[in-house]
């Protein structure tokens, strides 16, 4: 397979493509480990797996996710840190849950000097903590796109926000994995 710039890849679909990924996450439930999958042109996958051609349609995706094997144990920032992808590979996504906190207990968190060990036990005791499950998934031009899903619970409906910067740290790390 040879790579096909990432700017032949229209950046509108980068959001659709976010939204799969949460999608087929998502069939899976809640309590998952973090998922990687490496964003390959979609006509590309094709030449090289004619077999596929009756399950994907370049003209409507562009894109096809592809997971990947799972990440090791260690930290997040580190196992990315470690992963170099091939140029056939136009973009990444990762999916992960996470835990979002009300704006006034992130600032308590911010002005507090804790570890990362009692900053996670913060979020996770905190009364109005809420559970998401986030995908930030990016391109080798540089573009993002950003889908959280807030976890529905007695008192609150679900909720999906999408927008690029919602996850900067993040989509940086994976621009890097492309680097």
């Amino acid at each position: 397979m040879t790579g096909v710039p990432a700017s032949d890849t229209p950046p509108v679909m980068l959001p659709a493509v976010a939204r799969e990924v949460e999608d087929f996450v998502s069939t899976a439930g809640w309590n998952q480990a973090p998922q990687l999958f490496a964003l390959v042109p979609t006509a590309e996958l094709l030449a090289q797996q004619p077999e596929l051609a009756d399950q994907l349609d370049p003209t409507a995706s562009p894109l096809t996710p592809i997971a990947q094997d799972s990440l090791p144990d260690a930290e997040l920032d580190r196992a990315l840190a470690g992963i170099q992808w091939p140029e056939v590979v136009a973009g990444c996504a990762l999916a992960q849950e996470i835990v979002v906190l009300p704006p006034e207990a992130e600032a308590q968190l911010s002005e507090e000097d804790l570890d990362d060990e009692q900053a996670r036990r913060f979020a996770a005791e905190h009364p109005q903590r809420r559970e998401a499950r986030l995908v930030a998934a990016v391109l080798r031009d540089g573009s993002a796109a950003c889908v959280l899903r807030l976890r529905g619970d007695a008192e609150r409906p679900e909720e999906v926000v999408e927008h690029p910067e919602l996850a900067p740290n993040l989509t940086h790390a994976l621009l890097e994995t492309l680097s």
